[in-house]
């Protein structure tokens, strides 16, 4: 599984790269591509209880083995997830490189309600040092560096598989910045609230080079 996972990732930076490749161009700058696994000691989320109460899980355990986000179709209460990668160090991204993609995968354990359709958001910040804060769930006290979304929707296809999310320019931002870490909270999109909870694995356990969240990004 995660052989193929590998593959499918490598794949798609080779065919990124390559197509930078031509127009004139005949020494095109070499790349490399390094894949980081998410801190789970820092991965958490942060559900919403009330409007002035927040309920903050940080760091993975043998009882929590996933991050929450979305709306909870029974308490109607909201998560959002938050997933820390360290950018020093080895296998991390030189302070001076250039990103020439990004790419985050996550491998979804569960949907809730099984027919839900949840449009996803996925926004840079950065909480240093990075325990999370109450305020790290409010966009206005914790405001987004950049954003993607998930396209398409969440749905229950997705639903034991590895969903990627480009996140190219998350990452050139984050370079740009000079973050020590890629930071991402990932919640329900901006609109209409949509009843939808998922869970995104983040094992600690022997599988968790196959499942835990992963970002791979191809630099210069």
């Amino acid at each position: 599984m995660m052989y193929l996972k590998m593959l499918r990732i490598a794949a798609a930076c080779a065919v990124l790269t390559l197509a930078g490749c031509g127009g004139g161009n005949d020494n095109p700058p070499e790349t490399f591509t390094t894949q980081i696994l998410s801190d789970s000691g820092f991965d958490g989320d942060i559900e919403q209880t009330t409007p002035d109460t927040f309920q903050i899980t940080q760091g993975m355990s043998p009882t929590v083995q996933s991050v929450l986000a979305g709306i909870d179709p029974v308490a109607g209460t909201e998560f959002r997830a938050f997933l820390d990668f360290p950018l020093t160090g080895p296998g991390g991204v030189p302070g001076n490189a250039g990103i020439d993609s990004a790419f985050l995968e996550v491998f979804i354990d569960d949907l809730q309600p099984a027919d839900a359709v949840v449009p996803v958001r996925v926004e840079l910040v950065t909480f240093q040092p990075p325990t999370l804060l109450a305020t790290d769930f409010d966009r206005t006290l914790q405001p987004p560096l950049a954003f993607t979304k998930l396209s398409p929707a969440l749905a229950h296809a997705d639903v034991g598989t590895y969903v990627p999310i480009d996140v190219t320019g998350l990452m050139v931002e984050a370079q740009r910045r000079g973050l020590p870490d890629f930071q991402v909270r990932i919640m329900l999109d901006l609109g209409p609230p949509i009843a939808g909870l998922f869970a995104i694995d983040d094992s600690t356990g022997s599988n968790r080079g196959a499942r835990a969240p992963l970002l791979t990004v191809t630099y210069f």
